[in-house]
């Protein structure tokens, strides 16, 4: 079962790194001018920290109805991405800074205030996500989630490193004192349960306590198609003409732990 976790170790942790500068599709990507403009983009923490929290009321509290009195912000911080005009020039194409900026520009640099962190506890669990902006990503990578959900027996872990060839990888850290007990029981829900829903995984065993779990290609159809699946779940809800009743209200949850963070963040 999932831990309660503490502020110093989160029964769940999300991290999610993007880069201001990247290719897509072999060309490199233009940002406008405004999209480094906080007060017209937005704060990274209720931006792209929606996503990690809709991850965390759904893996921690699958279709239960959540409210706002389930959330409790412990802190909230945020912090700048420094742009020098170079580096500027590259992602947006000008030459300078633009006046709106100016307000942001100290020494020449632009500080772009993108960053965040939210510690939370949602029904008691405690909970940290993590949205960082760097520049420009190591060779060979790209944008990059880690994760860890602690648990009684064993934590879950998704890295996506150098050590994993910057590609997500699923490990499962065992805790248990017996570990041939663990073992069997991981087995049987892996090779046998998962198994017959998803052939194909494996699981390979990495030391005494840790194994990573083999996910075959097939499985892994990207970021684009995930929306094409999420659209599909969407038009079996409009044919049913209703949503499931976790829906809206999970919805409003999810932002009002952001919009709460940001005012801690901001005081």
């Amino acid at each position: 079962s999932l831990q309660n976790g503490t502020l110093e170790e989160p029964a769940i942790t999300k991290e999610s790194v993007h880069h201001l500068f990247k290719y897509v599709s072999g060309n490199p990507l233009k940002r406008p001018q405004w999209f480094f403009d906080a007060n017209q983009q937005g704060q990274g923490m209720v931006d792209v920290g929606t996503h990690l929290i809709d991850l965390i009321q759904w893996e921690a509290f699958p279709e239960v109805i959540l409210s706002k009195e389930d959330v409790e912000i412990v802190s909230a911080k945020q912090w700048d991405t420094r742009l020098t005009p170079e580096m500027f020039k590259k992602v947006t194409g000008a030459d300078q800074f633009p006046e709106f900026l100016q307000k942001n520009v100290e020494e020449g640099v632009l500080k772009y205030n993108c960053n965040g962190e939210i510690n939370y506890k949602l029904k008691g669990i405690h909970a940290k996500i993590s949205v960082i902006w760097d520049f420009e990503a190591p060779e060979g990578a790209g944008d990059t989630h880690y994760s860890i959900m602690r648990g009684s027996k064993c934590d879950v872990i998704i890295k996506q490193g150098e050590e994993e060839g910057y590609k997500p990888t699923l490990y499962i850290k065992a805790k248990n004192d017996d570990i041939e007990v663990f073992e069997e029981g991981l087995k049987k829900a892996i090779n046998e349960n998962l198994n017959s829903k998803y052939p194909g995984l494996n699981l390979k065993k990495l030391e005494d306590n840790l194994w990573t779990v083999e996910i075959p290609d097939k499985y892994k159809v990207g970021h684009e198609a995930h929306f094409g699946q999420v659209m599909e779940k969407y038009l079996k809800y409009l044919v049913d003409g209703q949503l499931p009743e976790w829906e809206v209200p999970n919805m409003i949850v999810k932002y009002y732990t952001t919009t709460e963070a940001l005012k801690v963040a901001m005081e």
